[in-house]
């Protein structure tokens, strides 16, 4: 499985893990029923600690979107494609409700967010087009 992590990032490995897993089951790179790495595997693989695969691995179990069996393993839990939208719009909110709260504490109007949202929302049809 290929993962992009950074230990020069201000996200915990694990959160990247579990990040970058979660965005291949919802944009359906990893299919229901498919088998994720072991987590030794995953964890020489990726160079980090057994530790960092298991939180990520309970983390996204606690979401439903893994399952586990004891000596078989984790794979992808069967989510609905009506859920897994919901499931990607309610984790854009809730990070989007955390900026803006941010941002209006730094004095930014509603205006300005607006503005900005649009032109990366721009910048990003137009990456995606090339």
């Amino acid at each position: 499985m290929i993962l992009n992590l950074s230990e020069l990032s201000d996200e915990p490995l694990h959160a990247q893990t579990s990040r970058q897993i979660r965005a291949k089951i919802l944009s359906d790179d990893l299919a229901d029923g498919d088998p994720l790495p072991s987590i030794r595997c995953l964890a020489k693989e990726q160079r980090v600690s057994v530790i960092t695969v298991q939180r990520a691995y309970d983390d996204l179990e606690r979401e439903g979107l893994l399952r586990s069996r004891r000596g078989k393993g984790f794979w992808v839990a069967p989510i609905p494609e009506g859920r897994k939208h919901t499931m990607a719009e309610e984790r854009f909110a809730d990070g989007l409700s955390k900026l803006v709260a941010h941002s209006a504490a730094e004095g930014l109007a509603r205006a300005d967010m607006r503005r900005i949202l649009e032109e990366v929302l721009e910048k990003g049809a137009r990456e995606n087009e090339r």
